[in-house]
């Protein structure tokens, strides 16, 4: 498992550390380090969240891009 490619992409070009994520969200850092290294899998409310925090679409968070129309 990877983890969300894209919240670690998202993360860093805001220039926010894990831990003022992870505060601004109510979770631990643990638990935003365990989404982004793919040890723990959130669930779809979490990925909402996070979609609404950053900005971005849940494509974005899993997959690193938007998606694309073929």
């Amino acid at each position: 498992m990877e983890g969300l490619i894209g919240l670690r992409i998202i993360r860093k070009q805001r220039g926010y550390n894990q831990l003022k994520v992870a505060m601004d969200l109510s979770i631990s850092r643990e638990s935003l380090s365990y989404y982004e290294n793919g040890k723990r899998s959130p669930d779809i409310q979490m990925l909402l969240l996070l979609s609404e925090y950053f900005n971005v679409s849940i494509d974005f968070l899993i997959r690193g891009e938007e998606f694309k129309k073929k």
